[in-house]
């Protein structure tokens, strides 16, 4: 096995023997700086690549204080406030941090902020409210007892990602300042940002790769008045805009933009919410701009002889990594944090790059390396979620960020660093060393979104899930590590081209009214009947959650036939409802302990005679399997990331594609381990933190006994 290469590590002025030793001893051939560190003198004499962290729109405080009116602005909703009376003072500062936001005074107010009664959805006229010298705003003729809010235009006085990267390593009392971040849709600032990248670059010849951080707009990070996070969007394009953006925007598409449709009655158009057309338009607006002015910096690195890496975070608003405009960039390379199978994915299945680079959790920040900090078991549970994924997928490259100062104070994390490396490798090795083995299932991922937020469906950010998603995102880390094939479609691609020819199964995946399972789309009777006549002939449907839902018509899951199985919503409930639960199935062969559904759904109850319920727990359908014409169906009542439910998602795959006669031809015993093969050679991983033994059977029939310690590894 190669002992060296496809490993980046940080460095820092000050650390310059400490790192040397580390690279020797890991074998790293690149090295980087990250946001607060500084290149050594001798970087380009440590390793075989030196990356340099190069911010686009941030940096240059001179500039920017001398451009104040280039400064990158947001939309914010203030408050709700109730009026008592026939007047009502709202001040829309109240409750975000001064230091990041001011209101934008600058462009007029009657123009571009909005006053709304929420209680009745209506826009309040702008003779109704004035904006005092104080930057409260006073309202007349106000509703006694209705809600209203101001949306507001603010501009962007603080970088999200450098202010919390100032207050996690308390910078406060130092010499760093609060970086102001400016925008490139002003011509004077881009052409400044062109210029300085043609002065940086002949003044950096260590450095082999530029990695941007990112390009132009960060996503929605917004702070309150205790500088703890308010509001934060991984995918959020509030913070993208500005009065020329819009007013480009109006020329380009013929119609308005409001405040409104930007904050989104306070929901700021999440990720969650099934997409307006205005705001896809607004996407797909800004996602041209970026990507054109990206690949003008490109440009200007690749001339100068280095390679150009983008990182997906902070800045990418706009780049959309699987967007129609992505491959136009020519970048050579993105790197992106990981710390599960899912987003291990995104960054690993990106096109149009040469290679993809994975940033291993923990960062070495002093958040985690601290006296009480946990920093090794943070990094074997990231790797024994991403390692899943790298199986089926790999990564061409892994690294870290942070203070390489801070993470060589433990020594039991480095030796761990030192494994996950040396296990990394060999998964390489054997990738290039023959075919990979795969079911040859094609499994589609069915929401709003599609193909533009392939493996970014339920997430926050690094691998964060939000709690009340936890019950759908197990779905996603399941088939993200899975032998099968995974692709992302929109409702729209259903409805323009029928389910495409080479899907197996279908899922549709989340809560009800999320752009996830669709929400109004089920009222269409074409879709509908068309997913019908689809199973009927011999497709499949997998649902978790609310799939298909939209109450209408008697139905609350509108395929509620083909799953077998509906949601009670307490207008049946003079209705009885009888269960027989099936003694045994393929699906459920594995189960060991009760199924852990996570939130889960509520009062799921059989509708046909042909559902088998599988798993009836607390009064509700659990598991259910159902056979529609020449197709199958499958419903979890939700399905939380674990081993056990991983196994039931991979048997639900097999059973709902017809392949449950025989057993895969890798397969092992213990669903807490996973098996991979490429041509002669073949893994089997612990994908927990537990000693396992399980049982791997090969595609001849042959059988082999395995002990692993958490996390291991062992070739057969």
């Amino acid at each position: 096995m190669v002992n060296h290469g496809r490993l980046t590590l940080p460095t820092e002025v000050g650390a310059e023997a400490q790192s040397i030793e580390l690279i020797a001893r890991l074998g790293a051939d690149a090295i980087r700086n990250s946001d607060g560190t500084e290149l050594p003198e001798n970087a380009g004499d440590m390793v075989d690549k030196v990356y340099a962290t190069y911010f686009v729109a941030r940096g240059d405080q001179d500039w920017a204080e001398s451009h104040m009116d280039e400064l990158q602005q947001l939309y914010l909703l203030s408050d709700r406030h109730t009026a008592t009376s026939a007047s009502l003072v709202i001040d829309p500062r109240k409750g975000f941090l001064k230091d990041q936001i001011k209101p934008d005074t600058d462009h007029d107010p009657k123009v571009w902020w909005e006053v709304r009664n929420r209680t009745t959805g209506e826009v309040v006229p702008v003779e109704n409210w004035t904006l005092g010298a104080d930057g409260a705003v006073t309202i007349t003729g106000t509703t006694p007892y209705h809600e209203y809010t101001v949306a507001f235009l603010a501009w962007k006085t603080w970088d999200p990602t450098q202010m919390y990267n100032y207050i996690t390593n308390n910078w406060e009392g130092t010499d760093r300042v609060k970086e102001l971040p400016y925008d490139a849709r002003h011509e004077a600032t881009w052409e400044h940002m062109k210029s300085a990248l043609d002065a940086w670059l002949p003044a950096h010849p260590e450095v082999d790769v530029v990695r941007f951080t990112t390009f132009f707009y960060h996503f929605t990070l917004v702070f309150n008045d205790q500088a703890k996070e308010k509001f934060v969007d991984w995918f959020g394009y509030s913070a993208s805009v500005s009065a020329a953006a819009i007013e480009e925007f109006e020329r380009e598409h013929g119609y308005r933009l409001t405040p409104e449709d930007f904050v989104d009655a306070g929901f700021y158009n999440s990720p969650f919410r099934v997409p307006s057309k205005a705001f896809r338009d607004w996407q797909a607006f800004q996602h041209r701009f970026v990507t054109d002015r990206a690949r003008q910096l490109v440009e200007k690195v690749h001339a100068s002889g280095k390679e150009a890496m983008m990182f997906l975070g902070d800045n990418w608003i706009g780049i959309e990594p699987y967007g129609p405009h992505f491959g136009e960039i020519g970048l050579d390379a993105v790197v992106g944090s990981v710390g599960s199978a899912a987003t291990t994915r995104m960054i690993a299945d990106i096109p149009h790059v040469k290679y993809t680079e994975g940033r291993l959790l923990p960062y070495f920040f002093p958040d985690v390396f601290r006296e009480g900090g946990d920093p090794v078991g943070e990094a074997q549970k990231c790797w024994v979620d991403t390692r899943r994924a790298i199986l089926r997928s790999p990564l061409d490259r892994i690294g870290y960020g942070g203070y390489i100062s801070l993470a060589l104070k433990f020594p039991e994390f480095i030796d761990f660093t030192e494994y996950v490396v040396g296990d990394f490798r060999a998964i390489h090795d054997a990738a290039e060393g023959g075919e990979q083995w795969s079911t040859g299932i094609t499994v589609g991922v069915l929401n709003s979104w599609g193909s533009l937020r392939t493996w970014q469906t339920h997430m926050v950010a690094h691998a964060l899930p939000y709690k009340q998603i936890v019950t759908y995102l197990g779905a996603l880390e399941a088939l993200a590590g899975m032998p099968v094939d995974v692709k992302f479609l929109s409702f729209d691609d259903i409805a323009t081209s029928g389910v495409p020819s080479d899907i197996d199964v279908l899922m549709n995946v989340g809560t009800a009214g999320t752009a996830f399972t669709g929400g109004e789309v089920w009222r269409d009777a074409a879709l509908q009947a068309g997913l019908r006549e689809w199973v009927a002939q011999g497709g499949s449907l997998i649902g978790v959650g609310e799939p298909t839902s939209e109450f209408a018509n008697g139905r609350f899951f509108q395929l509620a036939d083909v799953f077998g199985v509906d949601r009670e919503l307490g207008f049946s409930l003079s209705s009885d409802k009888y269960v027989d639960v099936a003694a045994e199935h393929f699906i459920t062969a594995d189960m060991t302990e009760q199924f852990a559904p996570g939130d889960g759904v509520r009062d799921v109850y059989p509708v046909t005679p042909t559902a088998e319920v599988l798993n009836f727990d607390g009064g509700q359908v659990q598991i259910a399997a159902n056979e529609y014409g020449r197709g199958r169906a499958v419903y979890f009542n939700g399905l939380e990331h674990s081993a056990q439910n991983t196994r039931l998602l991979y048997r639900a795959v097999l059973w709902a594609a017809r392949r449950d006669a025989d057993a895969p031809a890798w397969w092992t015993s213990d669903p807490r381990t996973d098996v991979a093969a490429w041509g002669e050679r073949a893994v089997v991983v612990n994908s927990t933190l537990e000693m396992v033994t399980t049982t791997v059977t090969a595609p001849d029939g042959t059988t082999t006994e395995v002990t692993l310690e958490p996390a291991q590894s062992h070739w057969l």
